[in-house]
């Protein structure tokens, strides 16, 4: 193990003494904000620290094996015992090594799902229906709500925009690499000559805000409008200004939502998806600073790059980032994500670790 790694861990197991000492402390409670702030670090450090204590046990295992090897009776046995004991060692030391990677502060936060119809007229629109329901399906597996928050249906069914919140555990880290440009190939329904047409949409996954205040949006920076909401096709049309629009004059960005009851209630989840986007699009502007110095092998998560391609006459659908293609486009449009997601973090995970060793190594040298 790199002493700079080690270090990090002997400097984490003090600090888990120091907080045992103050958690047990009868003063521990007099302040809740500070005592909820050292119960959740305890909480991040714990497991890290008994991942240490065990790696330190397979290495005195192994120091232990190595002296027995000097017993000619035992060094059979020995050897075994050693190289039993090293193997462990290193899958614990990968496993902190994974541990002590930077969270991503955003992982815990529930979403705001965009999903826009692009190239490929009422085609993109159905598929953008298909994304969607896909998404909603993945949602209900984990027991997450979903709440859709405005929604531009096509005449031919599906959405040239839906805007949905979906809330639960852990949401973001399941659907942050979902963003980009998604891409189908299918025989479209309306398609006489069985001809097959490739139509995309775009994904677009923001963590949602913990409290509107943090992206401070000033009243004079946005222009709100009032309309009177209406649906397709026969749907029931309000006869009051119940539809909000509100422009972001800075930005330019446009929200609008119109399936809530009142105005008061359009407007508050307006604001919401605006400090989402906003939020968003800073969020972004930092990650490119930071993929110009090291290219990232999940991608920049630009809502233009095509990410996945849909092939439903072969039955595949290939992630074109991390080269993975699976032959079960069914079970996946039905919301069978887990292996996608879990291909996607292992990725980054690599890509973590291979830039923290790049970094140790520049810093040694």
């Amino acid at each position: 193990m790199k002493q700079s790694l080690r270090d990090t861990l002997e400097n984490l197991t003090v600090r888990l003494d120091e907080l045992n000492r103050t958690l047990a402390g009868e003063d521990a409670a007099r302040d809740m904000d500070r005592y909820r702030g050292w119960a959740r670090e305890h909480a991040e450090i714990e497991p890290i620290v008994a991942l240490y204590g065990e790696w330190r046990k397979a290495e005195a295992d192994y120091g232990a094996a190595r002296e027995m090897m000097a017993d000619p009776e035992l060094k059979a046995l020995a050897e075994d015992e050693a190289e039993s004991a090293r193997t462990r060692a290193d899958a614990l030391e990968n496993e902190l090594q994974t541990a002590l990677l930077p969270k991503d502060e955003d992982d815990a936060r529930n979403v705001f799902l965009e999903i826009r119809a692009g190239t490929g007229g009422d085609e993109s629109a159905l598929f953008a229906g298909s994304l969607f329901r896909m998404y909603a399906r993945f949602a209900e597996r984990r027991r997450w709500s979903v709440e859709v928050v405005s929604a531009s249906e096509s005449e031919l069914g599906g959405y040239r925009e839906i805007v949905a919140r979906v809330a639960g555990n852990d949401v973001y880290s399941k659907l942050k690499f979902e963003s980009g440009g998604h891409r189908v190939q299918r025989v479209p329904e309306t398609e006489a000559q069985g001809r097959i047409h490739t139509s995309a949409c775009t994904v677009a996954v923001m963590p949602e805000a913990d409290k509107l205040e943090e992206v401070r949006i000033a009243p004079a920076d946005i222009r709100i409008d009032t309309f009177r909401a209406s649906g397709a096709g026969g749907q029931h049309i309000n006869k009051t200004d119940s539809a909000v629009r509100i422009t972001h004059l800075p930005t330019g960005i446009v929200v609008e939502c119109q399936d809530g009851r009142s105005q008061h209630q359009n407007k508050a989840r307006a604001l919401a998806v605006l400090a989402a986007r906003i939020d968003d699009a800073r969020s972004r502007e930092r990650r490119a600073k930071i993929a110009s110095e090291r290219k990232s092998l999940i991608g920049s998560g630009d809502r233009s790059e095509r990410i996945r391609t849909y092939n439903f006459p072969q039955g595949r659908v290939t992630d074109h980032r991390i080269n993975l293609t699976l032959y079960r486009i069914d079970a996946i449009m039905d919301g069978d994500l887990d292996e996608i997601v879990a291909a996607l973090a292992s990725e980054y995970q690599a890509e973590q670790l291979a830039a923290l060793s790049a970094d140790s190594s520049d810093s040694a040298a």
